[in-house]
């Protein structure tokens, strides 16, 4: 038996099994984009990264869980920033952290697959359920140990929702004059307050 035919009886190479993956996540962001979490099936992620459904469930499991991996690598720039913005002292946090934040909302290749997660998200109960759980446990508990103080976590929610709530009224909603405005404009006007809400004085 040839060495060719082995590999067609047997399992797919790992670096074909990691692009095949790689793939289907790929469709899974777009699908989720134009379609929404509801409206959205396995089935048709699969079909669409031209496999079957089985492969699907095998490398993610269920629909929720697609949904949740695709989450994971849409933050994965975000997460990775990280360094960037906590450079070992909380001075100017707050202007690192908006304009790493507005950076990836203004690069078509990273705001495209938040777009999709953020319009999931505020649709579906599901969707929303997944998304609070990674952006709790994968972005701001990050930042409230950075910040170190006894209420870190208050202040990273915080931050997370001025920033968060801004991006849907920029990005999704396309609320003007915002919608239009400056991204320098906007960095300059919130970085100040993401800053007070990370190291400002405690509220009695």
């Amino acid at each position: 038996m040839s060495d060719v035919t082995a590999r067609k009886r047997g399992r797919p190479r790992r670096t074909e099994a990691a692009g095949t993956r790689d793939r289907i996540l790929t469709v899974a962001r777009e699908e989720f984009s134009e379609r929404g979490y509801e409206k959205t099936s396995v089935r048709g992620i699969a079909k669409a990264a031209g496999v079957d459904s089985a492969l699907v469930h095998h490398y993610f499991g269920t629909k929720e869980q697609v949904f949740e991996a695709a989450i994971e690598v849409a933050l994965a720039p975000v997460l990775t920033a990280r360094d960037a913005v906590f450079d070992g002292t909380l001075d100017a946090v707050g202007e690192r952290l908006t304009r790493v934040f507005f950076g990836l909302w203004e690069a078509p290749v990273t705001r495209i697959p938040l777009l999709a997660i953020v319009r999931s998200a505020v649709n579906n109960d599901t969707a929303a359920t997944v998304f609070r759980r990674l952006v709790s446990t994968q972005l701001v508990s990050r930042i409230a140990g950075e910040v170190g103080a006894p209420d870190a976590e208050l202040r990273a929610e915080l931050a997370a929702a001025q920033l968060v709530g801004i991006a849907m009224l920029r990005y999704v909603i396309k609320v003007e004059p915002l919608a239009s405005a400056d991204v320098e404009t906007i960095i300059a006007r919130v970085a100040p307050v993401v800053q007070g809400h990370l190291t400002g004085p405690r509220e009695v």
